[in-house]
């Protein structure tokens, strides 16, 4: 939020030197053919950007491993280590019977860091930093680790917000405190990974404006290399953070005991 804050300062300053850009206009869904409004119909550049990040995700995982080389060639090789850094995770976080639920949370991984990567190419469109995609990302995942939970523990799922282990008379405040922190897991879950893509990527619009100005130019562009860096780590920790808190909640509706 303070990063779009400055943003738009920013661009409130460049205003007046005859300098005028519009950081958020990356952010725009619009039609890919003709104009108008976007319907529930239209092709537009989100569902482009969507579609080249499931095949991106199909290459690395699907074409580039079908080889199954002793071997492995570069393709191979991103496509093991992503697939035994999420089992990893899973089995360290959530536990060895969590693992029947690797194929969602490896897809749910490969998606939204392929998303973000993409969404780093210039003139692309970063689906990530729309809060309707990534609410539906953690939507699903809170109605489906929810579901789990009741289907494997019916009514026993609900020792979850009873904190067994605190005081008795402390117990009822403590659960109200565990319900609502439990409702609010979507909100966080989505705005945590929107906000960090979209706060990046006004910066770097931002210091791409500058860039036109002659005597900021050198400033702008390094501080552009510096952001272009940046955003790489933060495309992988954001996927990362997005998926170790999947397998998180995942444990809970395992385990709903505390």
């Amino acid at each position: 939020m303070a990063d779009n804050a400055h943003a738009a300062a920013a661009e409130h300053a460049a205003e007046g030197t005859g300098l005028v850009f519009h950081p958020m206009d990356q952010f725009k869904v619009q039609p890919l053919f003709g104009g108008g409004d976007v319907h529930w119909y239209s092709i537009t550049n989100a569902t482009l950007w969507l579609a080249l990040t499931v095949l991106a995700v199909f290459a690395v995982m699907v074409l580039a491993t079908r080889g199954r080389a002793v071997i492995p060639s570069r393709g191979q090789s991103v496509g093991e280590l992503a697939y035994g850094f999420v089992y990893k995770m899973i089995e360290d976080v959530t536990g060895k019977d969590a693992i029947v639920y690797f194929p969602y949370i490896m897809t749910l991984f490969m998606f939204i860091l392929m998303n973000n990567f993409l969404g780093l190419i210039p003139t692309s469109f970063a689906n990530t930093a729309q809060i309707a995609t990534t609410a539906i990302l953690a939507f699903a995942v809170f109605f489906a680790v929810t579901i789990i939970g009741f289907v494997k523990h019916g009514s026993h799922f609900l020792g979850l917000f009873w904190v067994t282990s605190a005081p008795l008379a402390i117990r009822p405040v403590l659960a109200v405190i565990e319900v609502i922190s439990y409702f609010v897991r979507p909100v966080s879950h989505s705005i945590r990974l929107a906000g960090n893509i979209t706060a990046g990527h006004a910066v770097i619009k931002v210091f791409a404006a500058f860039a036109g100005l002659v005597a900021l130019s050198p400033l702008a562009i390094l501080g552009i290399t510096a952001m272009y860096g940046l955003e790489m780590l933060v495309a992988f920790i954001q996927a990362y953070v997005f998926t170790i808190l999947t397998c998180v909640y995942l444990k809970d509706a395992l385990h709903p005991s505390h």
